[in-house]
């Protein structure tokens, strides 16, 4: 019997709402700090409010509706730090027109911004708990918050651990960052990639094959995947095959997101609109529809 998605199951976090006088569908004024290009296909945007009054509270997870005047606008989470209300951070993969309009844009460019939209990652139900943030892919980008947010209250939490796989080494996103991370006592850190020249020593493989080699509680941790569905997965699976309880593991579901306030029903799964209710679920309510053809 399929679980039905109602309120109960979904991730409780914090959802921050618009204010009553702000209109959810009227972007904000956005102009471009900075444009840092991560790999050949992928970009980092800065971007600062035009009027300075404003500031963009956000939780790990959330994303905002990006409007390229022209264009159209697109879905991309948050992937900057989430205590920088004064400045937004979305890395973007340049995957359809939308997004390679931006490829364009340049210091001082203007877009809209409509936000934020959507839950958080478990970041406060994880306290007291280990922690595994397992990413493929661009889904880097979307958990990045959710370290900045852990790191920033490293003594509330157990053992942190970061497993990221990527398809080769050109792939690998924030790759200096990285790399301070790596060199940190109270963080453990795997990077896989799915194929590599002889350059390269370090792991080759599927990111499900990092899980044997972290260190952590499985009974007394929280897992925050993103990536592919096929990878969130069986990642999952795998967690699961390492004790982790299936209702412990959080997944993303960015799926075809085209309003944010639940209005068009392009992200309509059952009862749940994936813009509103998620985009972050538990595993165990959500795993039947990942098994589910064209959904």
């Amino acid at each position: 019997m399929a679980h039905t998605l109602d309120n109960e199951f979904i991730n409780p976090n914090s959802q921050i709402k618009s204010p009553p006088d702000k209109d959810p569908m009227l972007p904000c004024l956005f102009s471009v700090e900075q444009v840092k290009k991560e790999t050949h296909d992928t970009f980092t945007f800065y971007l600062s409010p035009c009027e300075n009054k404003i500031s963009f509270p956000f939780q790990p997870g959330q994303f905002n509706m990006l409007y390229i005047f022209g264009n159209g606008e697109v879905p991309i989470s948050i992937s900057g730090n989430p205590s920088d209300e004064d400045r937004l951070v979305h890395t973007v993969r340049l995957v359809g027109p939308v997004t390679r309009a931006m490829k364009n844009l340049k210091r001082g460019d203007v877009l809209g911004v409509r936000g934020p939209f959507g839950n958080s990652w478990p970041v406060y139900e994880a306290i007291g708990n280990d922690v595994i943030v397992v990413a493929g892919g661009i889904g880097l980008a979307p958990l990045r918050p959710v370290l900045y947010k852990l790191l920033s209250q490293r003594d509330k939490y157990g053992k942190i651990v970061l497993l990221y796989g990527t398809r080769t080494p050109e792939d690998i996103l924030f790759k200096r960052e990285l790399e301070q991370l790596r060199s940190r006592f109270d963080l453990e850190v795997h990077v896989t990639v799915d194929r590599a020249q002889q350059s390269w020593k370090g792991n080759v493989g599927v990111v499900t094959r990092l899980i044997h080699k972290a260190t952590f509680d499985p009974l007394n941790s929280i897992a925050v995947v993103c990536g592919p569905e096929v990878m969130m997965r069986f990642t999952a699976l795998e967690l699961e095959k390492h004790g982790v309880p299936s209702d412990r593991i959080y997944i993303s579901m960015e799926r075809n997101m085209k309003c944010a306030i639940g209005f068009c029903g392009h992200c309509q799964l059952g009862q749940t609109f994936i813009c509103k209710d998620g985009p972050v679920f538990r595993y165990d309510f959500m795993h039947t529809y990942l098994t589910k053809r064209e959904i």
